[in-house]
Parts: structure tokens; sequence; C-alpha cells
């Protein structure tokens, strides 16, 4: 399918000119992003990464850095791809990346193109996928993804409960969203077997009116970030992990699905980091059915609101990493 194959060289992203250590490969501005560079460190530093024992859940990471290249508790390498403008082969590299490594893949496919400048509007997208015009391109994603070694986990147009936000499918009706998340997975599930299928919301009040069904949902995922200055402007306090993933958890609990923190960053003084990094990976009786957490390892693609700008939750303090 052309639209899916096709690169766009108009536009460059921080990915075209890394290289994966394990191949040398040079990657394309058109890659799934988050496949790392080889900038990870065979010798361990300082960081902010969530701290693990015997006891913890599953950590992973969205990694486009190599931070957690060389880290024996990293167990899921995430990336998040579009379906038009990508080049799907690539997938194969982050799959060797991940078998290596022991780790098992999360693919967020974003509904929409790297290219900002000729995407289509919220109605077109929907309108379009209701009427099987994206079936192809959904088609085409999961039959490269059933090529795959490792273990492959699908997640499609997430956050869709939050409005304030970049993505065009948030803006959905809850029963337009269910339509046509249903029809995704029941298109992907025709080329890849083996997947499991991850609905992932914000962790907004609402986000059970967006729910697509038990048949279509093997696991939730929740997106949990901390930013200290955030935190006391909006609610008059620094908030913990615990309390900033409660709310999201007691609503998705309900499904009687696994739940996985997919997206997890979290910055501020040393005091707040440390709290949040001790607590992450925590099995904690209070949440049992939290099963993993997959950090956002990258400053934040788009400004947060009331000026509060692009946290960075890189693990890594950038001025020591000068090879960033």
């Amino acid at each position: 399918m052309n639209t899916i194959i096709r690169k766009k060289t108009s536009r460059a992203l921080a990915l075209s000119i890394a290289t994966l250590a394990l191949s040398g490969a040079v990657l394309a501005a058109s890659n799934p992003r988050g496949i790392p560079a080889a900038t990870s460190s065979a010798a361990p530093f300082a960081d902010k990464r969530p701290i693990t024992t015997e006891a913890s859940i599953d950590l992973g990471a969205y990694d486009p850095h190599g931070d957690f290249g060389n880290d024996p508790n990293s167990k899921i390498e995430h990336l998040f791809l579009p379906w038009e403008d990508v080049d799907l082969s690539s997938l194969a590299i982050a799959d060797e990346y991940a078998v290596q490594r022991g780790r098992s893949l999360l693919i967020t496919v974003e509904p929409w193109s790297w290219d900002v400048d000729w995407r289509v509007t919220s109605d077109e997208l929907l309108a379009g996928i209701l009427a099987g015009r994206y079936d192809a391109n959904m088609a085409t994603v999961c039959s490269e993804a059933a090529k795959l070694r490792s273990p492959v986990t699908i997640r499609w147009a997430q956050e869709m409960d939050e409005t304030d936000n970049q993505f065009s499918w948030a803006h959905w009706t809850p029963n337009n969203y269910i339509a046509a998340y249903r029809r995704m997975v029941t298109e992907c599930r025709k080329h890849i077997k083996t997947a499991t299928y991850m609905w992932s919301p914000k962790g907004n009040p609402d986000l059970a009116d967006f729910y697509p069904g038990d048949e279509f949902v093997d696991l939730v995922g929740l997106s949990v970030f901390g930013l200290q200055d955030y935190d006391k402007a909006a609610f008059g306090k620094e908030r913990t992990f615990t309390e900033a993933l409660e709310p999201g958890y007691r609503l998705a609990d309900r499904f009687g699905k696994p739940i996985v923190v997919a997206e997890l960053g979290y910055e501020g003084d040393q005091h707040y980091v440390r709290d949040w990094a001790e607590t992450a990976a925590d099995w904690n009786p209070a949440f049992p059915k939290l099963n993993a957490v997959v950090y956002f390892n990258d400053r934040e693609v788009y400004p947060w609101p009331s000026n509060f700008g692009r946290p960075n939750w890189r693990v890594v303090d950038q001025a020591l990493n000068s090879t960033n």
C-alpha cells in the first residue's frame, strides 16, 4: 500500500541520524519512534529510572536514547509508529534488539502520519476508519508485526479520553471511538494471531465511557506522569506515584483486566524524584492488577498546559551524556 510505505523526507526527526548499536544500521526519519540509538552505556551511572527488586512488577521503557539498553531489569521495549509514512521493515531491527535482551514489544499504533502538514481532520479520520478506508493500513502494520519473534502487544489510538491534547482521535464521541477501535482490532487479528491488545486511556473520570468491551481488550494501559511544579499548582501539593495512579486505577479495575502504566515519567527535585523512583515499580497490594510500568524516556513531545512547557522525563541528565 503506497501510503503506508511512502517515505517523506521533509520532516527531520531525531532518529534520522541515530544508529542501532547491535547492527550499525542507519535509521531513517520514517522509522518507528523509539528504536534506541547507540548511546547506551556499558557501565552504570546515576539516573532516575524506577528502582527494581526481586519483588518488583515488570519494568519497560520507550527508550530512543538507549539508556535502558544494557539494563537487565527492563523487560518491555516500547515503540510508537504512525500507520502512514513509516518504514515498517525497520520493525525487524527493533525485534532483533528486543530478542537479544529477552524483551517483549509494546507497539503503539497512532492512526495518523508523521507529517503534521497533511494530516486529515479528526472527522475525516473517523469517517475513513468507519468506512473501511484504513483497513489496509492496520492490516499492513499487523502483517509486519506477525513476522516478529518477540511477544507483541498492540496499543491503538491511546489517551482517547483526554480532549486537551494533540490526538485527533481524542475528540471522538465514546460510541465512535469504540466502533473505530473494534474495527481496527478485528482487522489486526486477521493478520496476527498471537498479539495481545491494550486499550489505553489517559485515566480521566470518563474513561469507562470509551471501553470497547472485554472481547477487544487484553490489557488496560494508563498514563501516569509526575511533574513537581505542576502538582503544586494543580493539586496544592506534591503527589506521590501512588496518589497519581490511584484515580485511574480504580476506574480501570472494574474491567477485571491486567493493568499497565503504559507511559510513566516524573521530574522534580531530588526528594520528589527519589520517591517516585522507589515506588513506581514496587508491587503494591493496593494495586493487585498492576503488572508493569513502562517509562517514557524522553522529553515530552507537546507542551503541558499553564506554561509548564515540555518536561524532560529522561532518566539520564543530558549534561552528563554528551552523546544525546
